[in-house]
């Protein structure tokens, strides 16, 4: 028997939603350790900010943050001071107190787009909705780190509820509230002190291609734009004026010239695609929605012209279209649409009667489902496969891989819902499928954070290079100099003076800093290292060794820790207070 919904989700439901994100986006906060490159980047500006009390420039070691405006980190800071003043200086280094902004964003996101789909669809739209964005992979993984995503799809989800609220008052033949009219610009300004002109793409672009559409732009005349950007302008003016005098303009050249023009002219950081790479990388980033989001295509076309669902594809459009054209490509840009493309997911789902595919339209969509079953199949999979074949280089010994009880009961827990789920999509049971293929995402995510994670020393290299300093540092103020590992991962971990260096300037280095700093060089750079140090009169001793994986660049990296000893009576020198 199904079961029946009421129109409106009472707000109980959205209580209990919050709180089983908030438990879900728990798993593997503790454990995970700071991921590279941009979290610790994150984590990092926002302990200077905290230690120098330096709100306004944003810095990371010396060198100048200048890629957002300072929302994300002053929401970092707040839990952060919290923890320093209940729990001493050593919370600073506590990945999970920098990650409390994006698990309270994602907890108040997820009711959110639940509201939303009750308000555009039904109750149970909205239900199956925030449960398709939960259990996406992207969001997942998001939700889980020090980063502004989730704080951002917060603020759009934001924006988009009160557009909607405006957008349904109007066709109603009603006023739109004042207070709608404030608290949407007030988000907005919200939204640019985060990520500056992004947020624009979503919030402009919805109510200005629904007046194109509609060849009349009432939307946007009922939010009051002759003033209503002042009230935005009020939330970042201040920052802006500060920020502009301090740096002297070169926030603004970076922020806007370099950073976000440049992602549009050219590729950055080698993440370059051709346009269709989301399209191509969707099956991933919203699986398991990824399948019943491709079959629900015709009912989507076939619902254009209604009013709930033209107001969604104009969410979704503006962001979809813009980062496929930006040079610049990266996962999480278009994770402002899937709360919209959820929507829409779960309304040809419980909403609208299926539409007749054509021979070619199945035969496609089979080929689809194919490639989300292996997708699948690959998430329940991926905790054993890492734990099997994530190793150092070389000949291997042919023993069996240990699996640790944990890691295979979610493999299980996780396969034979994906296994029911095809089962009944085959049989045509849809919805069944979905929560079927729902619950295999959330234990397939669970196992991976709590029981794969955590036994995957290889990946953890940087927190076990910084524990080998930390034991081994001679000084109280002993300084890392790391001369081929130089992820900002490390320098979060062993603090903001570690240098970053070539083998040669870390020989140079720890000859003015012997009596207390300490080297951290890859063993096919120890020759090196070792040479220019022999040349100017010392001698490496050798204080441990750690090995695993740079995952942002794939090498396999085995370190040793070093000090130095030179003759009775050797004077140093000055210290150079500058890295090379």
């Amino acid at each position: 028997m199904p079961l029946s919904f009421p129109r409106r989700l009472p707000g109980r439901a959205y209580l209990l939603l919050g709180l089983l994100t908030f438990l879900l986006a728990l798993a593997g906060r503790m454990t995970l350790p700071p991921l590279d490159r941009d979290e610790p980047r994150y984590m990092e500006a926002t302990e200077q900010m905290v230690l120098s009390g330096n709100y306004l420039d944003i810095r990371f070691q010396e060198q100048p943050r200048y890629l957002q405006p300072a929302g994300i980190y002053w929401l970092e800071a707040l839990p952060v001071l919290a923890a320093k003043a209940a729990f001493g200086p050593q919370a600073l280094k506590w990945s999970w107190v920098y990650r409390l902004p994006s698990l309270l964003a994602a907890s108040l996101a997820i009711p959110l787009t639940a509201w939303i789909g009750c308000a555009a669809f039904s109750a149970e739209c909205g239900l199956l909705a925030a449960f398709f964005l939960l259990a996406s992979t992207l969001f997942a993984a998001e939700c889980r780190m020090a980063t502004i995503d989730t704080t951002l799809l917060f603020v759009i989800l934001c924006l988009e509820a009160l557009l909607l609220s405006a957008w349904q008052a109007l066709n109603r033949q009603s006023p739109v509230p004042l207070r709608t009219a404030l608290l949407y610009w007030g988000a907005l300004g919200c939204g640019l002190m985060l990520k500056g002109p992004i947020v624009l793409l979503p919030a402009l672009g919805t109510p200005l291609l629904l007046g194109l559409t509609d060849r009349r732009f009432t939307l946007w005349r009922a939010l009051r734009p002759g003033w209503g950007w002042l009230v935005s302008l009020a939330v970042v003016a201040p920052w802006c004026l500060c920020m502009a005098l301090t740096s002297h303009g070169a926030f603004f050249r970076i922020a806007l010239g370099h950073n976000l023009l440049g992602k549009i002219a050219h590729a950055q950081e080698t993440h370059g695609f051709p346009p269709g790479y989301y399209l191509l990388l969707f099956v991933l980033s919203f699986w398991p929605g990824a399948w019943f989001t491709a079959r629900a295509l015709p009912q989507i076309w076939a619902h254009r012209h209604t009013p709930a669902v033209r107001f969604l594809l104009c969410w979704i459009l503006p962001v979809w279209i813009t980062f496929e054209c930006l040079a610049t490509k990266l996962p999480h840009y278009v994770l402002p649409a899937f709360p919209a493309l959820a929507i829409l997911t779960a309304a040809s789902l419980t909403v609208w009667p299926p539409v007749r595919l054509p021979r070619w339209g199945k035969a496609l969509l089979s080929v689809y489902g194919l490639l989300w079953m292996l997708t699948g199949l690959l998430l329940c999979s991926a905790g054993l496969l890492l734990l099997a074949h994530l190793h150092p280089p070389g000949p291997r010994l042919p023993t069996p891989p240990d699996f640790p009880a944990a890691v295979v009961l979610a493999f299980i827990g996780a396969l034979l819902p994906l296994l029911a789920s095809g089962l009944l999509i085959l049989k045509g049971h849809l919805r069944q499928a979905a929560c079927c293929a729902i619950g295999c995402a959330f234990i397939a995510q669970t196992g991976i954070f709590l029981a794969v994670i955590p036994r995957l020393a290889p990946l953890h290299l940087s927190q076990r290079a910084a524990d080998l300093f930390a034991a081994n540092r001679p000084c109280a103020d002993s300084v890392l100099l790391s001369a081929t590992d130089h992820e900002p991962s490390l320098v979060f971990l062993t603090g903001p003076a570690t240098r970053l260096l070539t083998p040669k300037a870390a020989a140079q280095a720890l000859k003015t800093g012997f009596r207390c700093d300490l080297a951290l060089v890859d063993r096919k750079d120890e020759a090196r290292f070792r040479q220019s140090l022999n040349a100017l009169g010392g001698e490496m001793l050798e204080r441990g060794r750690v090995s695993g994986l740079n995952y942002s660049n794939g090498h396999w990296l085995d370190l040793g820790l070093f000090s130095a000893r030179f003759p009775a009576g050797f004077a140093p020198g000055f210290k150079p207070g500058k890295a090379d």
